[in-house]
């Protein structure tokens, strides 16, 4: 089984994460684990319909933000890689600070130092000169930014569209392939049936 960490912290979009974890499910040999930030249940409770114990519910397990010892701390817990979605500015400064004060940091301060995909769907604009030294110091740690851009190319007609698109591309940069992602081949999108 191949495991993947999703965090979601309280940085707008939260329903980025939550519908990588509904991808996922889809997925039948990738097992995952979630990691709730408390300003992330935040968003989670006004940006969604969704309560943060059902957005547990979507993973395999889940683990307390505060849990500095949880499996996912330690480079023996063998994973894919990690996917922050949404990933605050707070976040990406202690990514790229190495600043291990609490899990989700830490979960992604491992995946580095073992050489496995971080990716940060960073979720800021406009962008000052120290939000992009962040990004430049976290890129120069191993990290993958990854700013929920729409792919308008893909041709979408509602919101949903934009949000899975988005979400299964920065799936596929941890080696996760869902069904239904929308392809450009030169001419045209076509659907990829995964």
């Amino acid at each position: 089984m191949r495991r993947i960490i999703v965090a979601i912290t309280g940085a707008s979009g939260a329903i980025y994460g939550i519908r990588a974890l509904e991808l996922v499910k889809k997925v039948e040999d990738v097992e995952t684990h979630v990691i709730i930030t408390a300003a992330g249940q935040r968003t989670i409770a006004h940006e969604t319909d969704y309560a943060p114990d059902e957005v547990r519910g979507l993973a395999h397990h889940h683990h307390n933000p505060r849990d500095i010892g949880a499996a996912v701390s330690s480079g023996s817990f063998v994973t894919m890689g990690m996917l922050i979605a949404p990933c605050s500015v707070k976040t990406l400064s202690g990514i790229a600070n190495s600043y291990n004060d609490e899990l989700v940091v830490r979960a992604a301060d491992v995946c580095l130092k073992e050489r496995r995909r971080v990716v940060l769907m960073l979720r800021e604009t406009p962008l000052h000169a120290g939000h992009i030294d962040l990004m430049a110091r976290a890129t120069n740690n191993g990290a993958i930014v990854m700013p929920p851009v729409p792919a308008f190319y893909a041709l979408p007609r509602t919101l949903d569209d934009v949000i899975d698109q988005t979400v299964s591309r920065a799936l596929e940069l941890l080696d996760v392939v869902v069904p239904g992602i929308r392809r450009w081949d030169g001419r045209t999108v076509v659907p990829d049936e995964g």
